[in-house]
């Protein structure tokens, strides 16, 4: 049995680098002031990784996301597998037509010949007064473009794992790291290995309600288990970790065993992912459902700055519990 060690996603991100940048000449790192004389990017994830590889691995990069991804896009294109850090996940909008126009359709729009193996780091997340321009969850803007896959991981395994997946896949990857989840500290087997993109895990077993998250939102609703089961509801929480392309098979036999689901994220309610789960629920288990899915999310409107105000922006537990309430009504 592998040792297991005390991490937080943050060191996760970092051994999941050490490891790949060890294992591949070819993986290579972009960014701003990711580099250890500019201290290894904001929330040091990169820390160690240009005095151990070289600074001609680990590029610095001005400030410049439109530059950095079409380098990462060029460098992919040219046979290697770039990792390129746009450090806030509101500064993708920059460079969304090089993300959208170039690196999810170069292998369509070749026949198949011109891969783009590129890895996006981006933070975000609310909770922290970084307010409207530096904290949403824009998951389901890349998960309705073809071409690329998204993943959200919640806990410092599944950062390390995944992570090590999307540098391997032949294709774009937006790896989200959420702030909320950054800090939590988990176990990590020493020996961890990629773990595959698209498959869901089982993050608490339950008979009664199906909630479907992914993120931050995953800690939220495990927060809320102790309110729950002191109600006599026994929730699943099924943690997607992949948010594009979703594992459909283990949320529709989660849904298929307990009649019931929430569908819960960080990200604005209205037009979010949620509803293409929900809407994929009701097609595959209509008569199965004993009730109608209930999609959670922030209201319409930017991430406030105060604190008041941003905490009841995000989905509490308290609404997690109150939803489960309700279907069980």
């Amino acid at each position: 049995m592998s040792e297991m060690l005390k991490m937080n996603a943050i060191q996760a991100i970092n051994a999941a680098m050490m490891d790949a940048m060890a294992a591949d000449p070819k993986v290579l790192v972009l960014g701003e002031d990711i580099a250890d004389p500019e201290g290894g990017g904001v929330t040091g994830t990169m820390r160690g990784l240009s005095t151990k590889f070289g600074e001609h691995r680990v590029r610095t990069t001005p400030i410049s996301e439109q530059a950095i991804i079409g380098a990462a896009i060029g460098a992919a294109l040219g046979g290697y597998k770039p990792v390129a850090e746009i450090m806030l996940m509101n500064f993708t909008t920059v460079c969304m037509d090089m993300i959208f126009n170039h690196a999810a359709k170069l292998r369509f729009m070749s026949g198949g010949q011109s891969a783009v193996p590129i890895t996006i780091r981006t933070l975000t997340g609310a909770g922290w007064q970084t307010a409207g321009q530096h904290a949403d969850h824009l998951e389901g803007w890349f998960a309705h473009a073809a071409g690329i896959k998204v993943v959200a991981p919640s806990n410092p395994a599944d950062y390390k794992g995944l992570l090590m997946s999307c540098i391997q896949d032949p294709d774009p990857c937006i790896f989200i790291e959420s702030a909320g989840t950054l800090f939590v500290p988990g176990e990590v087997a020493a020996d961890q290995g990629p773990i595959p993109l698209g498959v869901a895990r089982v993050a608490n077993e339950g008979t009664d309600v199906t909630i479907v998250t992914w993120s931050s939102m995953v800690l939220r609703a495990q927060a809320a288990l102790p309110a729950l089961a002191e109600a006599g509801i026994s929730a699943e929480i099924i943690d997607l970790r992949t948010v594009s392309p979703w594992d459909r098979e283990a949320v529709f036999a989660s849904v298929a065993k307990t009649g019931r689901a929430i569908v819960a994220h960080e990200a604005v309610r209205n037009f979010g992912p949620g509803a293409e789960i929900a809407a994929s629920i009701n097609e595959e288990l209509f008569t199965t459902l004993k009730k109608p899915v209930i999609r959670l999310g922030a209201p319409t409107c930017p991430v406030p700055f105060s604190k008041p105000l941003e905490d009841a922006f995000l989905v509490s537990p308290a609404q997690v519990v109150a939803a489960a309430k309700s279907l069980m009504a």
